[in-house]
């Protein structure tokens, strides 16, 4: 996997972190992959061969539009038709903390794949720790701009709770990549504090 990373500033930086890593032939899975521009991106400026998984019918016909290959499925279901090690990269972007079982999803993801890239909303981050001390609030951000009431998230974690997961579920973590919206020498020695998020490279223990 190459370790370049230059990142677009009008891009998501977990997807630029992702793009980073995928080498030209890559085989890359995008579960939750929307209306597959990123997968487009990965085909046309990285070269890789690339499936999507999507459950929304809209951002289906969306992908279709943009050329991206795509298979309807929910992610809160068995992924048992997709075959062991069939991709060389599987990626979940800012999707986790949405599904109903986070750790069967990872379980499948590192099955399914020689390698994951999981991004992960840090919960954990400073500014959520402060709102809910002094608010006694729901912490939000532009990250998580929903209410408490509408919000899709329903697992919340922070990046030691993850580390903690994949520690029980026997994943081996290969390289963690902490993205700072400030500090960014601090997010280096406490990601669990400073991180907004982090894209997590993942393999399933041997």
């Amino acid at each position: 996997m190459s370790k370049n990373k230059i990142l677009d500033p009008n891009r998501r930086q977990d997807l630029e972190i992702i793009a980073s890593l995928i080498k030209k032939g890559d085989r890359v899975l995008d579960l939750g992959c929307g209306d597959g521009l990123f997968l487009r991106d990965l085909q046309q400026n990285h070269g890789a061969s690339i499936l999507g998984v999507e459950i929304d019918q809209d951002s289906i016909v969306r992908c279709v539009g943009n050329g991206v290959p795509v298979i309807q499925g929910d992610l809160n279901d068995d992924l048992d038709y997709l075959p062991d090690k069939s991709f060389d990269l599987a990626v979940l972007s800012h999707t986790l903390q949405e599904t109903r079982r986070p750790d069967l999803l990872l379980k499948d993801i590192v099955r399914i794949g020689k390698f994951a890239a999981v991004s992960v909303i840090n919960f954990g981050h400073w500014r959520c720790r402060l709102q809910v001390s002094c608010s006694g609030r729901m912490p939000r951000s532009s990250q998580m701009p929903f209410q408490w009431y509408d919000t899709p998230n329903i697992h919340f974690c922070t990046l030691q709770d993850f580390r903690e997961l994949c520690h029980a579920l026997g994943i081996k973590i290969v390289a963690e990549y902490p993205i700072a919206a400030k500090f960014p020498k601090l997010t280096g020695y406490f990601p669990n504090l400073f991180a907004t998020s982090c894209v997590f490279v993942l393999e399933e223990e041997k």
